[in-house]
């Protein structure tokens, strides 16, 4: 898989990242790092300890993240979740399904870039 077929796979934007990053190697690069991110394990880990606090900041680190690295459907739900947590509320629930199946869909992709 190259990089833009990834970008194509995890609904992200290719065409802006690389512009951005200006190679596909620098991309790769960046890429690479996010599976040792330890964010969304600390955004489940905290929402079931019912810390508000510490699942907004892990929800507001992914969204970033997914922003700089262009990935586009991670950030919109990321961002969803991350409103809901920013007013205080813990019921996020209905909206973690879609966090959560584009950042599976994420890191499946990048498992495939470096298979």
């Amino acid at each position: 898989m190259t990089v833009e077929q990834f970008y194509g796979y995890i609904n992200g934007d290719y065409a802006g990242t690389k512009s951005r990053l200006m190679t596909d190697e620098r991309i790769l690069r960046f890429v690479n790092k996010f599976p040792a991110d330890g964010s969304y394990k600390l955004l489940i880990d905290s929402l079931q300890a019912q810390n508000v606090e510490e699942a907004f900041r892990a929800a507001h680190t992914i969204k970033g993240v997914a922003q700089n690295l262009g990935f586009t459907a991670l950030y919109k739900a990321a961002e969803t979740v991350t409103e809901i947590l920013r007013a205080g509320n813990l019921d996020v629930a209905d909206k973690m399904p879609e966090l959560t199946k584009y950042y599976n869909l994420t890191m499946d992709g990048i498992a495939q870039l470096n298979a």
